[in-house]
């Protein structure tokens, strides 16, 4: 009778303690976005389609002959834990803005800014990150696959999108679908999103839903998810080694300042003409167009055999540049530029090389003259090059001898070297000349210098 008494006492103590303050609520810090009764509070941007209240249910209608719209929040927020469902049409790509803005200095108003994206359809890229009016994808679900099931048709999903800082994290049902470190916004308004649909009447009257969306914007760490094991985390800050990437074995081939660690691939120091560091940038200076005819190029003065690099490169317009892997500059002395496996860098639009070689197998993160590039992540789209004067993303995947070429997230190639049929390839390039092409167990990594402005930035590697 006494233990009973004592467990009575402490459950109105407990009670009296929280209605009163004395013990905080893990959700006292959350609080509603939508009053599930009107509107109050949001406002549409861009297009035409409708949003109405149903039952406590934000419901937004697509509509043809007008661009993506989206009920913003008229309210903008920096740090935050968002949580929110939504109900997709099975046909419908749909998505959550996040540190989102409409300015008029910007594309006349267009809403623009990171993205929680809702994809119903086959590729399943539910819960990737997507740069609305500026990058294009900045984690495709291509770098996270076991997260492409996260997603149910059909059903009500949860979202959380975390944004601290300027780590940007996803979960959809509960599963971490997407990681990024990324410095360019770091404040903004939440948006829903009406996909546009052009002038097809089919998809016109298809319906998304959300509802119980909530936000948090203070005593955050005691609430953030930790990453999950298969959802890499991908750091877009300039030159930067987060917490993640080092405790993965990652560091920077270029320290963003200095030349320390790279040569010219022709003498032991770096060239004394033809490239510029300036704010965190490597720059191949312009000259006449030519192969390695005026700085030259330049190569890391270590050597490397299984390992993976990224690192960004951003070309002017007509420019022509590569990233060679396996470099010898032993082998070559002559004119023109060291010789190695190639990651091609190319303006495919201008420069007449794109037209060259075999079926497209000179045009940008192609296997230079041995295999074109073409989006292996999502068979039948194109390649996901973000343009001229764009900060592009490319992706070395080195395992013995097998090799992939990614771009902005997308595999573009995947091959083995050392084959039959890779020997076959070489045979009929402009390297058959040189015996044993592309076979060396361990060589140089080679920025090109061919003449033409290309910058890059952000070089770092790992080795397996």
């Amino acid at each position: 009778m006494k233990n009973g008494m004592r467990l009575l006492c402490l459950l109105f103590f407990l009670s009296n303690s929280i209605s009163s303050g004395l013990i905080a609520q893990s959700n006292d810090s959350w609080r509603d976005l939508f009053n599930g009764k009107d509107l109050s509070g949001w406002e549409k941007r861009n297009g035409e389609a409708d949003y109405t209240v149903q039952e406590g249910v934000i419901v937004g209608v697509t509509q043809t002959k007008t661009p993506n719209t989206f009920l913003c929040t008229k309210e903008t927020f920096s740090d935050f834990i968002l949580e929110a469902e939504i109900w997709g049409d099975a046909a419908i790509n749909s998505g959550i803005q996040f540190r989102s803005n409409s300015l008029p200095s910007y594309k006349n108003g267009r809403v623009h800014g990171y993205q929680a994206e809702v994809d119903p359809s086959q590729r399943a890229y539910s819960g990737g990150i997507y740069d609305e009016g500026r990058r294009g994808w900045l984690y495709p679900l291509s770098l996270n696959p076991e997260a492409r099931t996260a997603y149910k048709l059909g059903q009500w999903n949860k979202y959380r999108i975390e944004a601290v800082g300027d780590e940007l994290r996803i979960w959809v049902n509960g599963v971490n679908t997407a990681n990024v470190v990324d410095d360019m916004t770091d404040s903004g308004f939440i948006g829903l999103q009406v996909h546009g649909i052009g002038n097809n009447k089919e998809k016109a009257g298809r319906e998304i839903r959300w509802r119980n969306i909530r936000i948090k914007t203070k005593n955050l760490e005691e609430d953030r998810w930790p990453l999950a094991p298969h959802a890499m985390e991908l750091n877009y800050t300039a030159n930067t080694l987060t917490e993640y990437e080092v405790s993965k074995g990652w560091r920077l081939l270029w320290d963003g300042k200095t030349t320390e660690g790279w040569r010219s691939a022709r003498a032991q120091d770096f060239p004394q003409k033809g490239w510029e560091i300036e704010e965190g940038v490597l720059t191949v200076l312009e000259s006449d167009g030519g192969e390695s005819t005026n700085g030259g190029d330049i190569i890391t003065r270590d050597k490397f055999s299984s390992f993976e690099l990224m690192l960004e490169f951003k070309i002017t317009e007509g420019a022509n540049s590569g990233i060679k892997y396996f470099v010898d500059p032993e082998i070559n002395q002559g004119p023109g530029s060291s010789i190695g496996l190639e990651y091609q860098i190319l303006d495919d639009k201008e420069h007449p090389d794109a037209k060259k070689g075999v079926k497209g197998n000179r045009t940008l993160a192609s296997l230079y003259d041995l295999i074109p590039a073409g989006n292996l992540s999502v068979p039948g789209r194109n390649k996901p090059f973000r343009g001229i004067g764009q900060w592009n993303q490319a992706r070395l995947v080195v395992k013995g001898n097998h090799i992939e070429h990614w771009l902005n997230g997308f595999k573009v190639i995947e091959y083995e070297r050392n084959t039959p049929i890779f020997r076959a390839l070489v045979a009929y390039s402009k390297y058959e000349q040189w015996a044993g092409f592309g076979e060396l167990p361990q060589g140089h990594i080679l920025l090109q210098d061919h003449g033409n402005r290309v910058s890059f930035r952000s070089i770092k590697i790992r080795e397996f």
